[in-house]
């Protein structure tokens, strides 16, 4: 198998992160709040309905997030570009701690709130975003 370069997971990590902003933006309001929702309910196991969007805090707070996580992905998929290639490992690290520290925050939070199920799925978003970012680019040191 081929090894993915770092400059297209970059764009990978980008859609991962990205991709739960609208979902998140869409919970702000009553009539599209079910993905969000849903989502809610898996990442805190078991699946019982018991996460809901009634709250105007949650409501709120998830603007908030689906802001953040949306304007993430967007300067990640920039990183990708023309500042990759200027610097890419600097570019590297600093795409990687970020999501180490998403990953520590996160997951402590959710262990500290009683969802402690969400830890194990930032797992999997974790190794999914990082995938061979973990190492440096040996293809182009090589190059």
């Amino acid at each position: 198998m081929a090894q993915i370069p770092h400059k297209t997971w970059l764009k990978i990590t980008a859609i991962i992160i990205g991709s739960f902003g609208p979902v998140f933006f869409l919970a702000t309001m009553p009539a599209t709040a079910e993905p969000a929702r849903f989502t809610l309910d898996l990442i805190s196991w078991p699946l019982d309905g018991a996460q809901t969007y009634d709250d105007p805090t949650l409501r709120f707070l998830s603007a908030l997030a689906g802001g953040l996580l949306a304007g993430w992905g967007i300067l990640i998929w920039f990183l990708s570009g023309a500042a990759y290639d200027a610097a890419p490992e600097p570019i590297r690290k600093a795409v990687l701690a970020s999501i180490l520290v998403w990953f520590v925050l996160d997951s402590a939070g959710s262990v500290a709130s009683g969802n402690a199920s969400n830890a194990l799925f930032n797992i999997l978003i974790l190794l999914a975003a990082v995938g061979p970012m973990w190492w440096p680019d040996r293809t182009r040191a090589l190059a």
